[in-house]
């Protein structure tokens, strides 16, 4: 059975687009804490491996070094690796569940 959900990596970062209701459930996202931010720029390193899953926003990360950015969106389930630092760009209001592993 074909299903829309996708999963890329890019410069580190995996993203599954349009991750299962049943995925979701497996880690339990519905349940981790949240954070949002209105459209900014900020700076960012991650000091332990973060996944996230976004509830709405649009985002462009640059990780450092590269000059090509990761874009990320509503309903896209994130994965970043510990040490990584970045530059994110938010075009659009961002809410999302997230988890320090």
């Amino acid at each position: 059975m074909a299903s829309s959900t996708a999963e890329t990596e890019k410069s580190g970062i995996k993203i599954i687009s349009n991750p299962t209701e049943a995925k979701l459930s497996d880690l339990g996202v519905r349940s981790w804490p949240k954070w949002g931010c209105p459209a900014s720029k900020f700076p960012w390193t991650y000091s332990s491996r973060e996944t996230c899953y976004l509830l709405k926003g649009k985002v462009k990360v640059y990780p450092d070094g590269s000059v090509e950015a990761v874009e990320i969106g509503a309903g896209d389930l994130v994965v970043f690796p510990k040490g990584m630092s970045c530059t994110w760009d938010v075009s659009e209001t961002v809410d999302k569940h997230y988890q320090f592993e």
